[in-house]
C-alpha cells in the first residue's frame, strides 16, 4: 500500500507538468534535448559491452523465450482485469485516436542501397493508418503518458511474407520516441509486472533494479500531445533493408495542424481532445509526412539487440524514401470504428527483405499474434485481411 500511494503521488505530479509544459515544451527541446540525448546516451554506452556482432546481425538473448511468454501472459491479465468480452482493446497502443485512410508513395531516382522491400520501385499503396495511445488503459488525454503510436498497414503489397495471416499487407509499427522504453524483451517482462500491479514507474525507479537512463531517455520525447497528425513517429526498433543491412525508419510530419489544446493549464480539458484535433485538420486540409530510413553503419554504436540506444545520426543521417498522403476525410464514424478494433498490425505482416531484428523484435511475433487473436476471440470478430476499398 505505500508504494501504491507514493506511485499514485509520482502520478498526479506528472499530470500537473503535463497541463503546464505545452507552451514552453518546444523551446526546452530545441535548448537541451540534443545534449541530454547525448549525455544519457553517454552513460548507456558506458555500461554495455561490445557484442562483436556483425551489421544487420542477431543474437537471441538468455531467457528471451521465457520473457516472451511472461510478456503474454501479463499482457492477457491486464486485458482481463480492464475490459469486458465484447469491448476488448488492445493490450498495448490502446486507446484509438483515429483511423484514416492513406496513400503511401515511394519516391524515384532513390540511392540503390535503400531500393529494397516496399522500397525499391516508385509506385503508390493504399493505406490505413491508425493513431493511439500508450495503454493499457484508456484514459483521458492529458492524463495518459504523453507517448503516442502510429501504425500504417500498407495494402497491394505482393510478395511471400513473414506471416501467412495475411498475404497482401506491410505493417510499420512506429511510436513517437526514437528509443524503446525497455532496451529487450527480458527487461520488458519486469515493466509488464510493474504495470499489471498499476504500478508501472517502480519499473524505472525500483532501487534494487533502477532503469532510470531508459526513463529519461523517454522523457526527452514524451510530452503533452497536441495534435496525432503533427507529430514525428520513430520505429525505435531495427528492420532488414534488403539482406545483410539493418534500417529504423522514421515519419516527419510536414503539414501545420491545429495545435490548440483547451482548457489549460487547469481548466477542463476534453477527454478526447486529440480526435478532436484530428478531426478539426482532416474537415479543413490534407497532411503529408516524409518517410525516411536510417541505415546501420556502426554494429556497436547503432545496436541490433538493444533497442534504448539512440542511433547517431551523424554516423548514418536519415533519407527520405516515400511520402504518406492523408487526405481530408471522415473517419469517426461508429461502423469505420468497428472496422478498426477489428484490424491486425504486427510487424510481422512483412516481406522478408523487412524482417524484424533484435530482441524486441523477435517478441513481437508471438506477443502481437497472440493478443489479437486473444481479443478478436473475446469480442467473438473472425479475422478479415483488409483490401484498402473498404466503404463505410
Amino acid at each position: 500500500m505505500p508504494l501504491q500511494r507514493l506511485h499514485d503521488v509520482l502520478v498526479k505530479v506528472s499530470r500537473i507538468e503535463r497541463r503546464l509544459e505545452p507552451p514552453v515544451r518546444d523551446v526546452l527541446d530545441a535548448m537541451f534535448r540534443p545534449t541530454l540525448c547525448a549525455i544519457f546516451q553517454f552513460f548507456i554506452n558506458v555500461g554495455r559491452r561490445n557484442e562483436g556482432l556483425k551489421l544487420a546481425e542477431e543474437r537471441l538473448q538468455p531467457g528471451e523465450e521465457e520473457a516472451t511468454q511472461a510478456i503474454i501472459d501479463l499482457m492477457r491479465e491486464q486485458m482481463r482485469g480492464r475490459f469486458k468480452p465484447g469491448g476488448y482493446e488492445r493490450g498495448g497502443n490502446t486507446k484509438t485516436h483515429g483511423l484514416v485512410r492513406g496513400e503511401v508513395t515511394v519516391l524515384d531516382g532513390l540511392p540503390e542501397h535503400v531500393r529494397h522491400g516496399v522500397f525499391a520501385t516508385p509506385r503508390t499503396f493504399k493505406a490505413w493508418v491508425r493513431y493511439a495511445g500508450p495503454g493499457p488503459d484508456v484514459p483521458k488525454d492529458i492524463d495518459d503518458v504523453g507517448f503516442g503510436s502510429m501504425s500504417i498497414k500498407l495494402m497491394g503489397v505482393e510478395g511471400p511474407k513473414l506471416m501467412d495471416e495475411e498475404e497482401h499487407t506491410q505493417d510499420l509499427i512506429c511510436v513517437c520516441t526514437p528509443t524503446f522504453v525497455t532496451p529487450n524483451s527480458i527487461e520488458n517482462a519486469k515493466l509488464q509486472h510493474w504495470s499489471l500491479l498499476h504500478q508501472p514507474l517502480w519499473y524505472f525507479l525500483n532501487p534494487r533494479d533502477p532503469h532510470i537512463l531508459d526513463m529519461l531517455m523517454q522523457a526527452l520525447w514524451n510530452k503533452t500531445m497536441s495534435n496525432p497528425l503533427g507529430e514525428a513517429y520513430y520505429s525505435n526498433v531495427p528492420y532488414l533493408l534488403g539482406e545483410g543491412r539493418a534500417m529504423k525508419y522514421a515519419f516527419f510530419p510536414r503539414s501545420k495542424v491545429p495545435r490548440k489544446i483547451p482548457g489549460l493549464p487547469f481548466g477542463r480539458v476534453p477527454d478526447n481532445y486529440l480526435r478532436d484535433n484530428m478531426r478539426k485538420t482532416l474537415d479543413e486540409r490534407d497532411v503529408t509526412f516524409d518517410i525516411a530510413v536510417q541505415v546501420q553503419t556502426d554494429a556497436h554504436r547503432m545496436p541490433i539487440e538493444h533497442a534504448g540506444v539512440y542511433w547517431p545520426e551523424r554516423l548514418s543521417p536519415y533519407v527520405t524514401v516515400a511520402t504518406l498522403k492523408i487526405p481530408r476525410q471522415v473517419f469517426d464514424t461508429p461502423a469505420q470504428e468497428a472496422f478498426n478494433r477489428n484490424l491486425k498490425y504486427n510487424p510481422w505482416h512483412a516481406l522478408p527483405e523487412h524482417r524484424p531484428l533484435g530482441s524486441q523484435g523477435r517478441t513481437r511475433r508471438r506477443l502481437y499474434y497472440e493478443l489479437s487473436q486473444f481479443r478478436q476471440q473475446m469480442n467473438q470478430a473472425p479475422h478479415m485481411e483488409p483490401t484498402g476499398d473498404e466503404v463505410f
